[in-house]
């Protein structure tokens, strides 16, 4: 990271920390995309198993992974107002953090695994599927959150290049890994949906060992030295990065958990409608990434200039995020509209689920024009450490406006399914106008703050 003169030159510093965020979210998703994708070659049964287990796991890692992000910010602004001394030490407290949350989710997972499935009017077999695709991807957690703690540290230097590469290097090791597990090969058993959980895990091994190698060896990340002189765990420590994380992790566990919660209302329907609800939700998500790398993007670009107190700056880079926000968003909408027969088609092969996964994906070029434009503002107001009013906001808007809303129109109107959607739509328009307001306040605060010091 480096100061800027002009808009030129913010653009051009934006766009080098962006587009590898984006590359690595992408390919990030792209491994939970293969995951579906392939194990609906396996099968409906596999498909809808796997879909389950996503359901479950994904609010969980987003929302305990918002904790881990508060490590960007915190960097961020130490390096804004150039304290490098402080950032060995934040990171190991966090990466303490991390393998502490890693441990307490393996144990509720222990505990209420099982009860939650026995809820769902599930078919046996996806049933057996989700559980032990959920169990096999538990063996990769621990190396998983330790991944994405050293990730946000590599990113909040404005080092966004070497996570992607991490990344680059991991997918076709997790495509090999599904191949072999999934289908059986090499004399390996063939698991199915479930081999996707072995291979996922396999990988977020192969993810955190990278970086740490990487960390050690290269600069300028070995300059910090952050695995010699260990300092002792600091629950002080910890709980900085909480007052932070816990707020992000909450909004996007409110925010993702409504999809879930979507997905496991659709169990009342058939096992077609579930595959195909999940698929469009699937690619979807995958064009999701790129909004939400603007905002992490943003997170770490204004979170530089306010711990330097340029506050102009900052503001100048939350419109750059927000502008091209609105233009991925049209651009997606394009892209799922064009090819939509295309994109359901990769899914599956039967044809009343292809024209199934295509009506829903109707529903989702709307629903991620609003997503689109919310997600760069979080980023923003994350660079500020504004993080309490967002949780709020997701509350409010996703689980008292938009799930009540797709339950009503779900179960009182001819919508069925799709009601679900609307209330999606409903709930993250709600919520991407309220954070607008929310930023353009916080940015007068800071502004007015620092015109009454200099005043002084």
């Amino acid at each position: 990271m480096y100061q800027t003169d002009n808009l030129k030159q913010k653009i051009k510093l934006f766009m080098i920390i962006f587009f590898p965020i984006l590359i690595t979210q992408v390919s990030l998703n792209l491994m939970t995309f293969f995951d579906t994708v392939m194990s609906g070659r396996a099968g409906a049964e596999d498909l809808a198993g796997v879909a389950i287990g996503s359901s479950l796991w994904v609010p969980v890692f987003t929302g305990i992974n918002g904790i881990l992000l508060a490590i960007t910010p915190i960097i961020a602004q130490l390096l804004g107002a150039q304290e490098d001394k402080s950032i060995k030490q934040k990171v190991q407290q966090a990466m303490y953090l991390s393998v502490g949350l890693a441990i307490a989710i393996l144990l509720l997972g222990l505990i209420l695994l099982n009860p939650i499935l026995n809820t769902m009017d599930l078919e046996y077999e996806v049933r057996h599927i989700a559980k032990f695709y959920l169990i096999t991807l538990g063996v990769g957690i621990i190396p998983l959150f330790i991944f994405n703690t050293l990730r946000c540290f590599m990113d909040a230097l404005g080092q966004t290049r070497m996570s992607m590469i991490i990344i680059l290097i991991a997918l076709p090791i997790n495509l090999l890994f599904n191949y072999i597990f999934i289908f059986g090969k090499f004399g390996v058993p063939a698991f199915g949906g479930i081999g996707a959980g072995i291979a996922t895990a396999l990988t977020y091994w192969v993810i955190s060992l990278l970086a740490i190698a990487i960390l050690y060896k290269v600069a300028p990340f070995r300059d910090y030295q952050l695995f010699s002189s260990w300092v002792r765990p600091r629950v002080k420590e910890w709980l900085e990065q909480l007052k932070i994380g816990v707020p992000i992790g909450f909004a996007i566990f409110f925010e993702t958990s409504i999809f879930a919660a979507v997905t496991l209302l659709m169990s009342a329907y058939s096992t077609n409608t579930i595959a195909a609800h999940q698929a469009a939700m699937n690619f979807s998500s995958l064009l999701y990434m790129i909004p939400l790398s603007v905002g992490m993007a943003l997170t770490i670009t204004v979170g530089f200039e306010v711990g330097a107190k340029r506050m102009q700056d900052a503001k100048v880079y939350g419109y750059i995020g927000i502008s091209g926000g609105i233009f991925i968003a049209l651009f997606n909408g394009i892209v799922l509209f064009a090819f939509n027969d295309y994109v359901a088609g990769l899914y599956n092969t039967d044809p009343d689920v292809i024209a199934l996964t295509v009506q829903f994906i109707g529903f989702a070029i709307v629903y991620q024009l609003a997503d689109a434009f919310g997600a760069p503002i979080q980023g923003a107001l994350r660079g500020y450490k504004d993080v309490n009013m967002t949780l709020v906001i997701a509350l409010v808007s996703y689980w008292v406006i938009g799930l009540p809303t797709g339950w009503i129109l779900a179960n009182y109107t001819s919508l069925e399914p799709f009601g679900y959607w609307v209330g999606i739509i409903t709930g993250l328009s709600c919520g991407a106008l309220a954070l607008l307001a929310r930023l353009i306040h916080i940015q007068k605060k800071y502004r007015n703050q620092i015109e009454n010091s200099s005043a002084t």
